[in-house]
């Protein structure tokens, strides 16, 4: 096949490769975070290949392992509620009937009966929300896991038909940006479950010397809300904050919010992610902290794979380019060298005190 024809295939599938992601932009986000998945389980489905497992079978073995990993971070938060439900309510019972507080001189007061009212209509609005998009959700997670699926059985054939496009000569750049975006994948997964981690042992740290009760509950609420993009712990500490406003406990309240939002909400992630990136992802820990929050606050929650994805793919350009130029020697690539030298043996040949300048003076009987 010709370099031409090649090229011009690889354009005609770029081109409906926009206008499918044109098309399909309600669900983008969920191709996107299938594919980082799938490309983190395709190593696992040739690890069972090579141990006698059909092609087929490897690809669902690898996509069960994701759902199931996915469940189990989900799972322990509904766990818990249901075996705290009766403590939660032992908790409401303690509330007071009436809450006074002064605003710029106003005196306000809120009744408990008020505020259920206000709780149980939000509570409906959510349950409302949540069962008019529960179909839109269902849908996308069967996408999901058929993505997953798919990707992984026939991931071989589309990296290998995507490298075809590139000329030979650049092999070794696909190459080595295509380590770089598995690590940085691997690193991203692996440093989440890292930081939910640390979470716990922090927000278990922070709540028993606060001296709270059920310690290990709200630890681990702590730690799986750090999965969720935003919110994360503070969702937790705000809750905490209003219930200890609501009982006159105003020092509880602030303590909550400010040694909690410090060590719980905002510690980890400048603790934990960091430091783990450059173990992991040999990313610099700055670096990944502007992907992090740039893609978190540019894209949302599908930022917080693709915003340090894409710093660490230009880090690796960077890398490649820098290597290319040799600059850590201080020398300029053989191409540049020889055209630098042809350029001083056309300046030294054409340059005052030649021997064409000389000839040419003598010929017109300029001074010498």
């Amino acid at each position: 096949m010709s370099n031409s024809r090649l090229y011009v295939l690889g354009g005609v599938l770029a081109l409906f490769s926009l206008l499918a992601a044109f098309i399909l932009l309600d669900v983008l986000a969920t191709v996107f975070f299938a594919i980082t998945v799938a490309y983190l389980l395709i190593p696992l489905r040739r690890r069972l290949e090579v141990r006698g497992v059909s092609r087929w079978g490897g690809s669902a073995i690898a996509t069960v392992v994701a759902a199931v990993g996915a469940s189990v971070v989900l799972a322990p938060l509904f766990v818990i509620f249901f075996l705290r439900l009766n403590d939660l309510f032992v908790l409401a019972s303690l509330l007071p009937e009436s809450l006074s507080f002064e605003v710029l001189g106003m005196a306000y007061e809120v009744t408990l009966d008020e505020a259920l009212t206000v709780l149980f209509s939000l509570i409906r609005s959510i349950g409302r929300s949540v069962a008019t998009a529960a179909p839109v959700v269902l849908i996308k997670l069967t996408l999901f896991g058929f993505l997953v699926f798919s990707l992984v059985l026939g991931g071989d054939s589309v990296g290998q038909t995507l490298l075809a496009l590139v000329p030979v000569e650049y092999h070794d750049v696909a190459t080595s940006l295509n380590t770089r975006a598995r690590e940085t994948l691997f690193a991203i997964y692996v440093l989440q479950a890292a930081t939910a981690v640390g979470t716990f042992f922090i927000a278990f740290a922070v709540f028993s010397v606060l001296g709270y009760d059920f310690v290990i509950t709200l630890a681990t609420v702590a730690a799986i809300l750090q999965f969720i993009p935003i919110v994360g712990p503070s969702f937790l500490l705000a809750l905490m904050a209003l219930y200890h406003v609501a009982v006159s406990d105003f020092v509880a309240a602030i303590l909550v919010v400010v040694v909690g939002g410090f060590a719980i909400a905002w510690l980890p992630d400048i603790l934990i992610r960091p430091r783990l990136a450059r173990e992991t992802a040999d990313l610099p820990g700055s670096l990944y902290f502007v992907g992090f929050v740039g893609g978190l606050l540019s894209l949302g929650p599908v930022g917080i794979i693709a915003g340090p994805l894409v710093v660490a793919l230009l880090a690796e350009s960077v890398s490649l380019l820098g290597d290319e130029l040799d600059v850590e020697n201080g020398r300029a690539p053989a191409d540049a060298t020889e055209a630098t030298v042809e350029s001083d043996a056309s300046d030294s040949a054409t340059g005052p005190g030649s021997g064409s300048d000389a000839d040419s003076d003598e010929a017109t009987g300029a001074p010498p």
